[in-house]
């Protein structure tokens, strides 16, 4: 019986050594927390990229929209070069701009959460990957001792009966306890899911003015109702059809940041990283790459994100408009629709779209996107650099 309280004494005691130790890890390799002025200047350099961005393709932009909610039985645009002479002719040339000011209401905020979000994402998960490759599962949930007493208790009671299966120096060498990999780099698969989590953040906080931004875009002078801005849109959306109406096409939305902005972030970083490391071309003689080369970056993950993600894109449009009273002649096609614009969800507004219109409606407006989402991404990213550099932003995305 003695010996039995002496062996437990034994265990407790060794268990509060190695909760020292960890904490005493813990406390000498800690989450980084950036100070508040290079946050702020963080957030202003992402704000400025988007709006700088959207501003120079915005004619593209509404055109693309038009293009995926335009009524099947009734066509006013059917192409990039007729659409954009259409919307001169009829609506002149702040027509091509129609939107634009609400796109960048929407678009700063989001594009400034969007990278600030993807930076501490990334930091976070590189913190979290270094100690979970180099010390095992039981040093990760160590690191964690501080914030939670049900990780507590778990790695103590792994410990404990690790120590009693192993014996204390065996459990130690198994569960590589005493070391870590600080040199550990975020991969391409990291690169993703931190793009993947700041695209759908910065989405869901502006969403309800994403929605509105798309009935803004398609309303044209012949509406036989106008919205007269963001925050009348706004009020009218919600009073009329209810809030949930605000995040119609939502679900899509999500589903498409994935692809989407993961892979823009994940190949932008990737192809500056494969550069650098290469050295071809001789691009980066003086180990940094010009502006040019981050444009042709951008440009290559822009095209790469917005192909997979495109169909996502159409249905979260064409669901944004279901519920509109009174909607835009684009939509309603002047009274000639064959069938109620009516979506009871993302698989119904899938099937009904390529049975009604064939497969091909789901690339509807891909064209014009192209042709925008390239410059625009481009500017984007290379924007986004370029005012971090003037504010003097110690946090780069490579980091």
């Amino acid at each position: 019986m003695a010996s039995e309280e002496r062996s437990e004494n034994t265990v407790s005691s060794t268990i509060v050594n190695l909760a020292e130790e960890a904490q005493d890890f813990r406390e000498g390799v800690k989450a980084p927390s950036p100070a508040f002025l290079s946050i702020c200047k963080s957030l202003v350099a992402g704000g400025v990229a988007g709006g700088v961005s959207r501003t120079a393709v915005a004619p593209l932009e509404r055109l693309k929209i038009l293009l995926q909610v335009q009524n099947p039985h009734s066509i006013k645009y059917s192409g990039t070069v007729q659409g954009l002479k259409y919307i001169w002719r009829t609506e002149g040339f702040t027509g091509l701009f129609k939107g634009n000011g609400t796109n960048c209401a929407r678009i700063v905020p989001n594009s400034a959460v969007k990278f600030f979000s993807y930076e501490e994402a990334s930091k976070g998960i590189l913190w979290l990957y270094r100690r979970q490759t180099g010390n095992g599962m039981i040093h990760f949930l160590f690191s964690c001792l501080c914030h939670s007493s049900t990780y507590t208790l778990l790695c103590l009671k792994f410990f404990q009966y690790s120590i009693k299966f192993y014996g204390f120096a065996q459990a130690c060498v198994v569960l590589k306890f005493n070391s870590i990999k600080e040199d550990a780099k975020l991969t391409p698969v990291l690169r993703l899911g931190a793009g993947a989590c700041a695209g759908i953040i910065a989405m869901s906080a502006t969403y309800p003015m994403d929605m509105v931004r798309g009935r803004l875009t398609v309303q044209t002078d012949k509406s036989p109702t106008q919205y007269r801005g963001i925050f009348h849109a706004l009020k009218t959306v919600f009073v009329e059809e209810g809030p949930r109406a605000l995040y119609k096409g939502w679900l899509p939305s999500v589903i498409g940041v994935i692809p989407y902005v993961g892979l823009n972030f994940a190949v932008y970083e990737s192809l500056k990283d494969w550069l650098i490391r290469s050295k071809p071309f001789g691009l980066n003689e003086d180990s940094e790459l010009s502006v040019t080369t981050k444009l042709a970056c951008g440009a290559a993950a822009g095209t790469v994100g917005q192909t997979v993600a495109y169909p996502l894109d159409v249905i979260r449009r064409r669901m944004q408009m279901v519920g509109w009273k009174d909607a835009a002649s684009v939509v309603t096609g002047d009274g000639k629709s064959k069938a109620p614009l009516e979506y009871t969800g993302m698989i119904d507004a899938f099937r009904k779209t390529v049975r009604n219109e064939g497969f091909g409606a789901l690339y509807k407006g891909l064209i014009p996107n192209s042709v925008k989402v390239v410059p625009s991404i481009a500017i984007a990213f290379v924007s986004y650099e370029v005012v971090k550099d003037i504010l003097g932003v110690e946090m780069r995305i490579s980091d």
